[in-house]
């Protein structure tokens, strides 16, 4: 199997659409727990960013319905 190899125009195209499409927030964590957390993710399935994703909205609907 052959890695796609995106050229710098694909790369910068996926950039701005993420930048337009999407909001950022940075979590920081203890040194160690990041790699807990992803390989608790991993084993739920998920990707580390879904899993962070799933978590705030639970909270949110959790603490929306009391």
């Amino acid at each position: 199997m052959t890695a796609v190899k995106y050229s710098d125009a694909q790369k910068e195209a996926t950039a701005r659409y993420n930048k337009k499409t999407y909001d950022r927030i940075n979590v920081i964590v203890k040194k160690g727990q990041r790699q807990i957390i992803k390989d608790y993710a991993a084993n739920q399935g998920k990707s580390l960013n879904k899993f962070i994703c799933d978590a705030i909205e639970a909270q949110m609907h959790k603490e929306s319905a009391e």
